[in-house]
């Protein structure tokens, strides 16, 4: 089969959050099976280009439609290890992608509206004729609007687009000057609330929203999160165009990337072990330890490793820390904050506590330091307020650190409640799960995983290795992620 994922991101060479590692880890994934695929991506100014191979120019002249005039773009051709990339360059003096940043700007929202734009010019001009074309977020929501309303007619009739939302709190928000922009000039018809109007804004687009409408199959990152975009106010106010849709609504668990992350192969951690020699964990704590001036004494490490922001939980996350040293244990906190309040309550948090020997917060963020955080702690806590699908847990499991999260988004995929989860049986469960966002919930979950490090250290051992035999590698997602190409290929 013949994909083309179009997105905003693709690590390692455009990463600023999630987005970046699923685009990649799923294209992997694909081609490894035997699929062709291609991306197409924005060629910003701040990119990795350390991360290309054999750049080169692949179509000098496409020239955009834009305004009733058109844009004069260059299309660049590399490899990201090992992925087949277009870069997407525009000539003009709206410096669209030579920011500086990828995201946070006014016209975020014309941005990649031209972007998307230029996508299907470049497909359409080069005969470029994939079976699926793959879209991700807001930001190529316009993509199946446009093809189907107008690339459609111009020889584009048999592609068919699988649009994955993997954020429902950004969604693209613009007035009609983007319908004028890119040529969708019947204001009256995108207008209408079955089409492009925001759901709570009668005179804004949503390009989200046109993205569910329009798209043949359309997905997010678990499939709790996608009951709970349905259902509750996590949907943001696309809950009813979800409801209208849901005939072709799914949720897929994201992956992990097996090659990167491997506590048997890992190149970050000092002594690799697997399920059968996972005694040699140990060593990697005590190496955590010595790097982070932590006394070596006879307790769990509990970790923290992720933004520190309102959607994770920040609150609970701060008393995690306390409550693990009140309990005995210790603290390892890998993050950075995303506002300056948030920030700054950390930084005092790290000064009071810069000569505790049982707590260490690390604010910002380093690759390798969180590969040797996974090896060496004992549980890690994940209490998001909304968690599209998580890494944290999946990666845990994955280096038999015991994950303590909130019943959220794809955190209830994953994690199964050592003492009541019902759904499987107890050789099968994982993990410690709360469902309230106050501090007894959380206290609740953390005092059963650390009486049980205490006090039954057999059964700790088993817990971990009971989550170890989990597989949540791109292999499983890419196969149904296959399921729905095939399915709307046919239709």
């Amino acid at each position: 089969m013949y994909i083309v994922q179009i997105a905003s991101e693709c690590a390692p060479v455009i990463k600023a959050g999630g987005l970046g590692d699923v685009v990649y880890g799923l294209s992997t994934e694909l081609e490894s099976q035997g699929h062709s695929v291609e991306l197409i991506l924005p060629k910003y100014d701040s990119m990795r280009y350390d991360h290309i191979w054999g750049i080169h120019d692949a179509y000098r002249d496409l020239w955009v439609p834009w305004y009733g005039a058109a844009i004069h773009c260059s299309v660049y051709c590399g490899w990201v290890h090992g992925r087949v990339c277009f870069f997407i360059e525009p000539h003009s003096q709206d410096n669209f992608f030579n920011r500086g940043c990828y995201y946070g700007c006014d016209d975020d929202s014309m941005r990649f509206a031209f972007f998307s734009k230029a996508a299907l010019e470049f497909l359409l001009v080069s005969n470029k004729r994939p079976d699926v074309i793959h879209c991700h977020d807001w930001q190529t929501g316009l993509i199946p609007v446009m093809l189907y309303e107008m690339y459609k007619f111009h020889g584009m009739g048999n592609q068919r687009i699988c649009y994955t939302i993997h954020n429902f709190k950004h969604q693209g928000i613009d007035g009609a000057r983007v319908l004028h922009a890119t040529g969708l000039n019947n204001e009256s018809h995108y207008f209408q609330y079955e089409q492009l109007r925001d759901n709570f804004n009668p005179f804004a687009i949503n390009f989200m929203k046109g993205g569910i409408v329009y798209a043949n199959a359309v997905n997010t990152v678990s499939p709790h999160h996608a009951w709970e975009a349905h259902h509750t106010d996590v949907g943001a106010g696309l809950s009813h165009t979800i409801h209208l849709h849901q005939h072709k609504f799914s949720g897929i668990l994201n992956g992990i990337d097996n090659n990167f992350w491997d506590p048997e192969t890992d190149r970050y951690i000092p002594e690799n072990y697997n399920i059968d020699n996972i005694d040699a964990k140990a060593k990697n704590k005590k190496a955590l330890r010595e790097r982070l001036l932590l006394q070596e004494v006879n307790k769990p490490i509990v970790a923290y490793i992720g933004r520190l922001d309102a959607q994770k939980g920040v609150h609970l996350v701060h008393h995690a820390i306390y409550h693990s040293l009140n309990r005995g244990a210790q603290f390892v906190l890998l993050g950075s904050a995303t506002a300056p309040d948030i920030n700054g309550q950390f930084q005092h948090e790290k000064h009071v506590l810069n000569d505790n020997p049982h707590v260490h917060l690390e604010l910002g963020f380093n690759e390798e330091l969180a590969h040797l955080i996974y090896a060496g702690a004992d549980m890690i806590v994940v209490p998001s307020n909304y968690e599209p699908c998580g890494l944290t847990q999946i990666i845990s499991l994955k280096y038999g650190t015991v994950p303590i999260v909130r019943a959220v988004g794809g955190l209830v995929n994953t994690v199964f409640d050592r003492d009541y989860d019902s759904t499987k049986p107890p050789e099968k469960r994982n993990g410690y799960v709360f469902n309230d966002t106050d501090y007894h919930a959380i206290d609740f979950a953390m005092e059963r995983a650390l009486w049980l490090w205490f006090n039954d250290k057999d059964e700790y051992r088993m817990l971990t290795k009971q989550g170890m035999e989990y597989d949540y590698s791109w292999n499983n997602s890419a196969n149904d992620y296959l399921g729905i190409y095939e399915t709307i290929r046919h239709k």
